[in-house]
């Protein structure tokens, strides 16, 4: 799955286009590279997003298409 898109549906970034607009800055690592929109994301990856001071460390525990509000914190655990 497309990494703005994996960051929309487990809603660490709520639309897609202001995470492709935090992946084109470059406060997006993935297994701590700078990562674009368009990279590939699977089970395990170590995502980091950097929002102003703070920065979030999450691994990726499951992809889904979609998922309902409730679910979405499965598909992640913070680091």
């Amino acid at each position: 799955m497309r990494l703005d898109k994996f960051l929309k549906v487990s809603r660490l970034i709520k639309r897609r286009t202001v995470a492709n607009e935090a992946c084109d800055a470059g406060r997006v690592l993935v297994n701590g590279s700078v990562a674009k929109a368009s990279v590939k994301v699977k089970t395990g990856d170590v995502i980091e997003i950097q929002f102003g001071t703070r920065i979030v460390k999450v691994e990726v525990l499951d992809i889904r298409d979609t998922t309902k509000k409730e679910e979405a914190k499965e598909l992640f655990k913070y680091l």
